[in-house]
């Protein structure tokens, strides 16, 4: 329940700042859709199991009279519902506490946390940091649009300007080119192969989560990789660094710019930013970036692990 009312509140204190509530309440609405769409293939996941676990009925995967699906690193007191619950919240906020191991999940049901944290926990996130990223999603968002159909770019009734979009991409990409260096940087590291606990994709896949959850500020694990190396934990640190401070002076540069604006009214060429359509073109831009940024590394870690498990 905080989950939501945190943010919620956060949201409707932000647009009564603007004297429109309606911008919060879109801004909130799309980080809700995010994190419902997560769980629910978390959960799906989790509960279909695996063709492994299924074959020759030597597992039952049902539901009469116990929790059903894939338990190996569950809790039976939590089951599937809770667990998934826990992995969907904990990656899509800067929690990073576990009440199941993200190693056992299948590869869907671990592919989702890791792109939470991917996107820079743009839903919720921590305390700030998944509002100021959302923020600059959004920035991005009305710059985009207004390019397509030939509207101002405006935002908080401010017109965007090109400065303002250039801050926007570093908010919204310093945290995937964090990630992805430095995980392509220990994958090409001989001594790494030493710290998974898999080989192959699954392999892979602990090495980026592991980056992924630093590029986050999370601080969850897959629990099969041994970062506990001066290299990783150097590069670890680094990315760390280097994905929760770029991003905040962005976003300070970006409101520096913005408060020495004069307000502009709203007219027909405005894009409207609190209506159905704009939430969508939100979480279109967020998935859009996050796919264009981690889809070659995901095909090469849960996405191949999945292909392997059919």
């Amino acid at each position: 329940i905080s989950l939501l009312l945190i943010p919620a509140a956060l949201c409707f204190t932000f647009g009564r700042n603007v004297k429109d509530k309606r911008q919060g309440t879109a801004i909130f609405l799309a980080m809700f859709i995010l994190l419902a769409a997560a769980l629910i293939i978390v959960g799906c996941a989790e509960q279909h199991g695996t063709p492994q676990l299924a074959q020759g009925g030597a597992v039952y995967l049902g539901t009469d009279g116990q929790a059903g699906g894939n338990m190996e690193g569950k809790e039976t007191r939590f089951g599937i519902g809770t667990s998934a619950t826990w992995a969907a919240f904990t990656t899509a906020a800067s929690n990073g506490s576990v009440n199941s191991m993200h190693d056992s999940f299948t590869p869907i049901g671990g592919m989702i946390p890791m792109l939470l944290m991917q996107l820079g926990e743009v839903v919720f996130g921590g305390t700030g940091c998944g509002l100021y990223g959302m923020l600059g999603f959004a920035v991005m968002s009305v710059f985009i649009a207004g390019l397509m159909v030939g509207r101002t770019p405006e935002y908080l009734c401010k017109k965007i300007e090109p400065f303002e979009m250039k801050m926007a991409v570093l908010v919204c990409l310093a945290t995937p080119v964090a990630i992805l260096v430095g995980s392509g940087v220990a994958a090409l590291v001989p001594s790494t192969a030493d710290s998974l606990n898999n080989p192959g994709a699954h392999g892979f896949s602990e090495l980026l989560y592991a980056y992924s959850s630093a590029g986050g500020n999370n601080g969850s694990a897959f629990a099969g990789f041994n970062a506990n190396t001066p290299f990783i934990n150097v590069s670890i640190g680094l990315v760390m660094l280097f994905a929760r401070f770029v991003p905040m002076f962005a976003t300070l540069a970006i409101a520096g710019s913005l408060v020495g604006k004069k307000k502009v009214a709203a007219g027909p060429g405005t894009l409207p930013t609190h209506n159905a359509m704009f939430i969508f073109l939100l979480i279109f831009v967020v998935l859009l970036v996050g796919a264009l940024s981690f889809f070659p590394a995901l095909a090469l870690g849960p996405v191949a692990e999945f292909f392997e498990m059919m």
